[in-house]
């Protein structure tokens, strides 16, 4: 009878631990990728439909040439990560949804370290293979980051990434990711590099 006891602990350890390496290795096939920005204002400016500096009010230049001058440049926006959950049963993989609990971030800017922060919510990934959005609220001063710029340099680069052609290509984000399984909390084990050219998963 003893020896029986030892035989199912030894089953019940094997199972748990094929079940515990089975949730790593369908957790870590979850992808990430960088969509596109919303929202984006600069001192208060707001720079949708605007494409170039001719699109910008007298007012605005105005507003924004003053936060120049006085040594600032406020801006915000969200940036919205894609995050993709393959597990949706086939290809061998079984259905698996997540839930992000943590997702420590730092933004890149042309290669330029600027801010970082986290994941204020919580965000499920269902198991079906298609795309959920992951909004990360922004906010920081371009003139602290990128001092050897200009006036126009810095409207530039907003509307580059804000604006009506603007997109996330010149962005960067950091990430390390936290996930909740019915085993518990799993993190990845260094930070993945998340760009908009395509997903990744590293």
């Amino acid at each position: 009878m003893k020896k029986l006891y030892i035989y199912a602990f030894i089953l019940v350890l094997t199972v748990s631990g094929c079940s515990v390496y089975q949730s790593i290795v369908n957790l870590s096939r979850l992808q990430f990728k960088l969509g596109n920005v919303n929202g984006f204002a600069l001192n208060g400016v707001n720079l949708s439909g605007k494409s170039k500096l001719s699109d910008f009010s007298s007012i605005e230049i105005l507003r924004i040439s003053q936060a120049v001058a006085s040594g600032s440049l406020p801006v915000s926006f969200v940036l919205n990560v894609q995050a993709k959950n393959p597990n949706d049963g086939n290809g061998g993989y079984p259905n698996t949804n997540a839930t992000i609990t943590d997702f420590p971030w730092r933004l890149l800017i042309n290669g330029n370290e600027t801010i970082s922060g986290g994941l204020k919510n919580n965000v499920s990934i269902p198991g079906t293979g298609e795309v959920s959005i992951i909004p990360i609220q922004m906010s920081l001063d371009l003139v602290k980051f990128f001092q050897n710029k200009g006036y126009e340099d810095l409207i530039n680069l907003a509307l580059a990434i804000g604006g009506n052609k603007g997109s996330a290509s010149n962005l960067t984000l950091y990430a390390r990711p936290t996930v909740s399984t019915s085993l518990g909390p799993i993190k990845y084990p260094e930070e993945l590099r998340i760009v908009s050219l395509s997903f990744t998963n590293k």
